[in-house]
């Protein structure tokens, strides 16, 4: 999301750094700590998925209405969740039409630079995939969950590569580290580590034999992808030199 919403700040190299500074320490706060707390409170063999530990956590201190709070933590979650999905999805659609992989159309903005068919293409879409938990959550959802995923895990491993591609670039244009807006910290390490832990997850769904099935899924869907960016990109060339 902070790398999709640098496109759009007015201040990037001011904004960025600070958005990815305050984006870790929320999640180490609000993610890591609420671990250790219910760690701390819960006994192992109590925690299971019947009840929200956070539920059982505010009833081992005496608080009343615990579920019925949590309740409303988890909907406020949800939809700020589902917001910050609406707009990457809606940018990277925005994205793909400027690229003409997609009809031109979701590429308009209205007056405000706001890219309104590609939110409503990706609002019909997300409204389809909730739709599918209901009607065909054993199949079609299945399959969705099994794609985002997976491809979250390619996104991640994707964006290590461009990361080390791009600083060699640099450095080989005869620019310095120094030069970089927003230099980030512990380079090279910290995205090959991040690289190796990306296949060591994917080794872990191979081997996992209740999760193996996504794969069935994914490969499949990335192979699709491919074949259609190049068929594009072979009738782009047939129209170019036509």
């Amino acid at each position: 999301v902070v790398g999709v919403a640098a496109g759009e700040t007015k201040n990037p190299s001011r904004a960025i750094p600070k958005a990815v500074h305050t984006t870790v320490l929320r999640l180490a706060i609000f993610f890591i700590g609420s671990i250790l707390v219910m760690a701390a409170l819960i006994p192992w063999h109590q925690a299971g998925v019947d009840t929200s530990p956070f539920v059982l956590v505010f009833q081992s201190i005496g608080m009343p209405f615990a579920g019925d709070i949590m309740n409303f933590v988890v909907l406020t979650a949800v939809l700020s969740a589902a917001n910050s999905g609406l707009y990457v999805c809606s940018r990277m659609v925005w994205s793909l039409a400027k690229e003409r992989l997609i009809p031109a159309r979701f590429a308009k903005t209205n007056f405000r630079g706001v890219p309104v068919w590609a939110v409503l293409f990706s609002m019909a879409g997300s409204l389809l995939a909730l739709l599918s938990s209901v009607i065909a959550a054993s199949t079609v959802y299945l399959v969705l969950v099994a794609v985002s995923g997976l491809a979250t895990l390619v996104v991640w491993f994707s964006v290590c590569v461009c990361h080390i591609r791009f600083r060699r670039e640099w450095t080989r244009d005869g620019h310095s580290a120094d030069e970089l807006g927003y230099r980030a910290p512990g380079f090279p390490v910290l995205p090959w580590l991040a690289i190796v832990m990306c296949i060591g997850a994917l080794v872990l769904v191979v081997l996992d034999e209740t999760q193996r099935s996504t794969l069935y899924c994914m490969i499949p869907f990335v192979v699709c992808c491919y074949a259609a960016y190049y068929a594009l990109e072979r009738q782009r060339k047939r129209e170019n030199n036509a």
